[in-house]
């Protein structure tokens, strides 16, 4: 979540309700809406030296589906799935032996949203696809 994307979509209300560090104000009436459509994550991740949080949630058929889940971790998590990957999983991903949804999917490929946005190229070039 960029300040850009967050100082679009807030609605100038605390998000924090459901336990999120970043979502927007009024960001989650927007996720219910757009569920209607299929279901969509919100998830947040911050780490540094392998020791963080990750936080999650799934909206789908216009209501809040799963979690919040939140999860702090030195290294390893305390549940079975860690939130994210087990959002991903409500979404669809699909994982292979030896590795995680979240690795599935390509989210490990970048780590800040810096990398993310720098990685998208000019005009289409360069773009990662997940």
């Amino acid at each position: 979540m960029t300040d850009e994307v967050f100082d679009a979509v807030t609605d100038g209300s605390d998000g924090r309700d459901l336990g999120f560090w970043r979502l927007p104000g009024g960001f989650d009436t927007l996720l219910a809406q757009w569920s209607t459509a299929g279901p969509i994550a919100y998830v947040e991740a911050e780490y540094f030296g392998g020791v963080g949080e990750q936080r999650a949630a799934v909206w789908a058929d216009g209501a809040l589906a799963l979690g919040p889940l939140d999860e702090p971790t030195k290294r390893w998590f305390s549940r079975p799935v860690s939130p994210i990957s087990e959002a991903l999983r409500r979404l669809g991903a699909r994982r292979s032996p030896g590795e995680d949804e979240f690795e599935a999917v390509g989210l490990g490929r970048r780590r800040s949203n810096e990398d993310w946005i720098s990685s998208t190229g000019h005009a289409g070039e360069g773009r990662d696809r997940w």
